[in-house]
């Protein structure tokens, strides 16, 4: 048998002592007795805060999530809650998705709060990421938390925290609570909870959400009983909200994909539960079909992604990507916005360093800003509270995320599936489609197309290997790219962009963060990223030429396409 590292076995062992419950000091012990390799994914590390809170496997130890680690982390955000707001009488709101065991991990960071003296609203039963983040506002509470794992597989969860501005926490107050969380010892979470502090939510709120998300997402589009919707909640939390979203915006042909209908941790219908795998539709797909729909939605467990499929011009449904689908969006809400003549300069669209460069061909021809975060909608939550005399229209992320004005501070599957509906109702009463659209706008603002590519390596070796690619790929920098010079490298955990040309540099402004870009003479961005929340390492990829008229577009199309498989043979990536 594998012989377990002692710093490892002392670690493990620590958790076999009378504070530990018996069901985990028994796991511990047929850990250590049957599994060393398991024991040591279980202990290695400590599960740390990345781009989308912390997220990991279930099950007990340091780098697990369990009743224990999530303890610890209430315990310490509590602890700095009352640093922060020493005077203040204290509340939180906590929100749960359809994951194994997110009830009960809810229960018990709720305990954790109340027993440090801290007022709960707990929701009663599953609600979407969105509406949680909308809560924090609504209730004015000083956090708020949900757990999920996104759209991660089944044995995952998760726990995001969220600021008074109903964003995720970001830098230096994110480094500042997990120092707090790491002072701690297990021992000094506090368990007993204060019952009179702990007030369970639903109606109130979910009507607020409804009627808030329905003010944000509708835009008077005509013929409304005409657009066929086919709708998949993916065994998630959507199924709470979305139809009744529709419904309320006057949207009467919805149909639901009955077999996914149900919250189920298991998600037994798909592999993964992610609207950004195709596979995860296609039961959408074929009820779409079924129903003559004119677009398919289907949502992530927690509802904040969404993937979107339309008809294409041969009539077929087609998927779209998330930085088509954000472009969509994105010149649909600029465009309502002009026509009501709010654009006066002081406007500004939200997006990310990895997303599609024709976000920022938008903001100039609306005349807007666009302002460029890191991955993961924090950030994008971050600029709405540092320039607040800027108005906020709408961002998104080429993840399927999107963020529709700012009442909710985290992107917003329900709101934005009501925006994409509104849409495609608007398109269709003018005798054209979201496709169509589409393709308007790359004859307008030129062709891009964006791949992404997400190599799985999971475990220690996996996140060693991870290291090494980004490490290799810094060091040996490519010079070329599809025959064309690299002009620019843009590294964002020196902070250093890199002029090709001239060797120069310049400072980046941005935080810091494990990403690096590659521009090419011929508009090529080439970026690389390990996974904040998974075990990958991400690999995207922008392309663009003009597109002069709607004939040409599947010959562009096939060119760039051809493009990119190029570039991913060139570095060994299929």
């Amino acid at each position: 048998m594998t012989k377990i590292d002692a710093q490892i076995l002392k670690k493990a062992t620590s958790w076999l002592s009378p504070f530990f419950d018996a069901k985990t000091q028994e796991e511990i012990q047929q850990l250590i007795d049957n599994n060393p390799k398991e024991l040591t994914e279980s202990f290695y590390t400590n599960l740390a805060f990345g781009t989308g809170g912390m997220r990991g496997i279930m099950g007990p130890g340091t780098n697990r999530i369990n009743k224990y680690t999530l303890g610890k982390n209430t315990q310490g955000l509590s602890n700095y809650l009352k640093k922060v707001y020493p005077n203040e009488s204290l509340k939180v709101a906590i929100a749960y998705d359809c994951r194994h065991n997110s009830k009960s991990l809810a229960q018990t960071v709720a305990d954790v709060f109340s027993a440090n003296g801290i007022h709960v609203y707990l929701f009663s039963d599953l609600r979407p990421t969105p509406e949680l983040s909308f809560a924090v506002k609504y209730l004015n509470c000083h956090c708020g938390i949900v757990l999920t794992a996104s759209h991660n597989p089944p044995e995952y969860n998760g726990y995001k925290v969220y600021w008074t501005d109903g964003g995720q926490i970001v830098p230096p107050q994110d480094t500042d609570i997990i120092q707090e969380i790491n002072q701690l010892s297990f021992e000094q979470i506090v368990f007993d909870a204060n019952a009179e502090l702990i007030k369970k939510i639903d109606t109130e709120v979910d009507e607020a959400f409804v009627k808030a998300s329905v003010l944000n997402g509708s835009f008077n589009a005509p013929k409304k009983h005409n657009l066929t919707i086919a709708f998949t909640s993916l065994h998630g939390t959507s199924i709470t909200m979305i139809p009744t979203v529709l419904k309320e915006a006057g949207y009467t042909s919805v149909h639901v994909v009955e077999a996914q209908a149900k919250p189920d941790g298991d998600f037994p219908t798909v592999v993964s539960p992610n609207p950004e795998e195709p596979e995860a539709l296609e039961m959408a797909l074929h009820l779409a079909n079924d129903v003559n729909a004119d677009i398919v939605i289907g949502t992530d467990p927690d509802s904040d992604r969404l993937g979107i499929a339309v008809r294409d011009l041969n009539g077929d449904m087609i998927l779209l990507n998330g930085n088509q689908t954000m472009v969509v969006m994105t010149d649909f809400l600029l465009k309502k916005w002009q026509e009501n003549h709010k654009i006066n300069g002081q406007q500004f669209i939200g997006s990310t360093i990895v997303s599609t460069p024709m976000m920022e061909q938008l903001a100039t021809a609306y005349n807007v800003e666009c302002k460029i975060g890191l991955t993961g909608f924090k950030w994008i939550a971050k600029m709405i509270k540092d320039f607040p005399e800027l108005e906020f229209i709408g961002g998104g992320e080429e993840s399927f995320g999107f963020m529709t004005g700012d009442f909710v501070r985290d992107k917003d599957a329900v709101t934005a599936s009501l925006l994409a509906c509104e849409i495609a109702a608007t398109a269709k009463a003018n005798g054209s489609s979201i496709y169509e659209t589409l393709i308007d706008l790359y004859v307008t603002h030129g062709f891009y197309k964006e791949k992404l590519i997400s190599l799985v390596r999971k475990g220690i070796d996996g996140a060693a290997e991870i290291k090494q690619t980004m490490i290799d790929l810094r060091e040996n920098p490519l010079k070329t790219i599809d025959g064309s010079p690299v002009i620019r490298i843009e590294d964002y955990q020196t902070s250093i962009a890199l002029n090709m040309q001239n060797g120069s540099t310049s400072d980046i402004t941005v935080p810091k963060s494990n990403v690096l870009i590659y521009y090419t003479a011929d508009g090529t961005k080439i970026a690389a990223r390990p996974s904040g929340t998974e075990p990958k390492i991400k690999f995207y990829f922008s392309v663009n030429l003009p597109l002069e008229n709607k004939a040409d577009f599947y010959t562009v199309e096939q060119k760039l396409d051809a493009k990119i498989e190029r570039i991913v043979h060139e570095m060994k990536l299929n």
